[in-house]
C-alpha cells in the first residue's frame, strides 16, 4: 500500500512539473524567489518546490477607460472616454517591475484621459481628436515602458456633452447654415444680374437681335397653346417709314 501511495505522489508532483506554453505566451520562471528568466513556447520541466512559474500573454490587449468626468479649459463639465490597446514586450518587466500590469496601465490611461483633456478647449477636444490620440498614446507608453509594456493606439471612444450644450452647439450649426444658404442666394442673385447686364449690352449693340429674341419669345408662348397674342410694333419700323424719300 504504501508504494502504492508514493508512487501516486511522484506521478502527481512530475505532472505539475511539465508544464506547456503556447506560442503566445512566455513563462517566468522563480527559483527560490530568485527570476530565472522567461521560458517559451513549448514543453518544459520545472524542479517541483524549487521552481515557480507565471504565465504572460504577449497578445495585444484592449480594455475601455471609464468614463472620465473632466472641466475642460474653457469650463465645459465632459464625460470623456478611450480605448487602449498595448502588449507585453518584456515578460520579465511585467511580472517583477509591476505587480498587476494590466491593472496599473489602466489607472495610468485613466489619469492621462483626465489631464491632457482638462487643459484643452472643449472645440479643440471635438475638432482634434487625432492630435489627442497621439499624445494619449506618447505619454502612456512613456510611462509604461519601465514594466516592459507597449501602447500602440489609444483612441478618443466618446465626448459626452451636457444638454444644454449639445442644444447651444445645435442653435449654432443652424444658424450657420442659414448664413450660408443666404451667401450661396445673394451670391446667385449678383451673377445673375451681371449676366443680364452683359446681355443687354450685347444686345443694344445689334438692336435686330432684339427682335430676334423677342420672335423666340413669342414662340415659345405660342406653343403653350394661348388664344391671344400681342406683338408690339418695333419702333425701328417707324424710322424705316422716315427714312424713305418721296416718289418724284
Amino acid at each position: 500500500m504504501f508504494p502504492i501511495t508514493v508512487v501516486i505522489i511522484v506521478v502527481i508532483v512530475l505532472a505539475n512539473s511539465i508544464k506547456v506554453v503556447n506560442e503566445y505566451e512566455r513563462g517566468v520562471i522563480f527559483r527560490l524567489g530568485r527570476l530565472v528568466g522567461a521560458r517559451g513556447p513549448g514543453l518544459f520541466f520545472l524542479i517541483p518546490m524549487i521552481e515557480r512559474m507565471v504565465k504572460i500573454t504577449l497578445r495585444t490587449v484592449t480594455f475601455d477607460v471609464t468614463p472620465q468626468e473632466v472641466m475642460t479649459k474653457d469650463n465645459v463639465p465632459i464625460k470623456v472616454n478611450a480605448v487602449v490597446w498595448f502588449r507585453v514586450m518584456d515578460p520579465q518587466k511585467s511580472v517583477v517591475e509591476v505587480e498587476n500590469y494590466q491593472m496599473s496601465t489602466m489607472q495610468i490611461a485613466q489619469t492621462t484621459l483626465r489631464g491632457v483633456v482638462g487643459q484643452l478647449l472643449l472645440d479643440e477636444i471635438l475638432a482634434e481628436r487625432e492630435t489627442i490620440n497621439r499624445k494619449l498614446q506618447q505619454i502612456i507608453d512613456e510611462q509604461t515602458d519601465p514594466w516592459g509594456i507597449k501602447v500602440s493606439i489609444v483612441e478618443i471612444k466618446e465626448v459626452e456633452l451636457p444638454e444644454t450644450m449639445k442644444r447651444a452647439m445645435a442653435r449654432q450649426a443652424e444658424v450657420e447654415r442659414e448664413r450660408r444658404a443666404k451667401v450661396i442666394n445673394a451670391e446667385g442673385e449678383f451673377q445673375a444680374s451681371e449676366n443680364l447686364v452683359n446681355a443687354a449690352r450685347e444686345l443694344a449693340k445689334q438692336p435686330m437681335a432684339l427682335h430676334l429674341r423677342f420672335l423666340q419669345t413669342a414662340a415659345e408662348i405660342a406653343s403653350e397653346k394661348n388664344s391671344t397674342l400681342v406683338f408690339p410694333i418695333p419702333l425701328e419700323l417707324f424710322q424705316m417709314f422716315g427714312k424713305q424719300k418721296p416718289q418724284e
